[in-house]
């Protein structure tokens, strides 16, 4: 039987709430969410593994009420920071990378739907001595001001990352104005990441084709880029995009192992990606997605490269 535990792992992808829940506020209260509860994760929680939450209620009607207690169950996250690492020590994550995350609204609000503080997650870095990466994020509506949120972010908590939604700014990432960010990350010689393919949330998706990141690649070779979320529906960019660029990465999180495109499960068990991909969870739980990564027909040195090893070159860790 697979132990957790003999399985190092780097969660490359996660938001505040994973951590604190009790700071990251409501996000179904915007539109968007109300409507991604109607679709994309309908059925999303209706029999989790046992371990990682109670039985909810079936949200396959549609019912977007019946939809939001079965997300809310589901995407609990830790209240503490103690409880988080108690956790991690328990099913074998060595770090959780956390986002201070912006995300806008593109049309119902045209305000921030997701907006968690440098300093929470800065004070959830320290008290964790090392177990907690810090992320820092970014708006391309105010440059000036993330780019010194950023430097403040990396001189006081020692963040190594930048994790952006371009998608909720309805913006390309080859669009002029997150050039100042990749300069900014080369300048202090840390990793930029970024979603890609179409968004849960209702928000404008061609901005999303992993092809996008090919400007950004060619033009910043010296920046180590993640492309995040897999890319689907397109797929085939994604895994062109990491085979093509010695800089350019991808993550697998914010989806379940078992549904994973089969040619993205072939190209990560393969020379071409198996170096290059990076596993995360995005919130849907530290359990059960290790537990259903394990569980891929794949070969055991992808495994731990995906869970571990490609993240500690990625963020150029300095791991014992």
């Amino acid at each position: 039987m697979t132990e957790l535990k003999d399985y190092p792992a780097i969660d490359i992808m996660n938001h505040h709430n994973e951590v604190r829940s009790d700071l990251s506020g409501d996000a179904f209260a915007y539109k968007e969410f109300q409507i991604m509860l109607q679709t994309t994760f309908r059925k999303l929680g209706k029999k989790p593994p046992k371990g990682d939450a109670p039985k909810k209620a079936d949200a396959s009607k549609g019912d977007a009420s019946s939809a939001k207690k079965a997300m809310s169950k589901m995407l609990v996250g830790h209240n503490s920071v103690e409880s988080c690492i108690a956790d991690m020590d328990e099913l074998g994550y060595k770090h959780l990378s956390v986002c201070a995350t912006k995300m806008w609204s593109y049309y119902y609000h045209r305000d921030f739907i997701m907006d968690y503080k440098v300093d929470d997650v800065g004070e959830s870095v320290t008290e964790s001595k090392g177990r907690l990466l810090g992320a820092a994020s970014y708006d391309p509506f105010r440059i000036s001001d993330s780019l010194r949120e950023i430097e403040y972010a990396v001189e006081k908590y020692g963040f190594n990352y930048v994790w952006f939604h371009p998608l909720s700014f309805g913006l390309a990432p080859n669009d002029r104005r997150f050039y100042p960010l990749y300069a900014k990350c080369v300048e202090l010689d840390i990793a930029v990441g970024f979603q890609v393919g179409h968004s849960a949330e209702v928000l404008p998706s061609d901005c999303g084709r992993p092809m996008l990141a090919d400007d950004v690649a060619i033009e910043f070779p010296d920046l180590r880029i993640n492309l995040s979320h897999t890319g689907w529906p397109w797929v085939d960019e994604w895994c062109s995009m990491i085979w093509r660029h010695p800089n350019v990465y991808g993550d697998i999180s914010a989806y379940y192992a078992k549904s994973l495109d089969e040619r993205l499960v072939k190209f990560m068990d393969s020379s071409r990606g198996r170096d290059k991909i990076m596993f995360g969870t995005n919130g849907l739980g530290l359990r059960r997605c290790k537990e259903e990564f394990l569980s891929l027909d794949i070969g055991e040195d992808t495994k731990r490269k995906v869970l571990y090893d490609n993240a500690v070159r990625f963020l150029k860790l300095k791991e014992d």
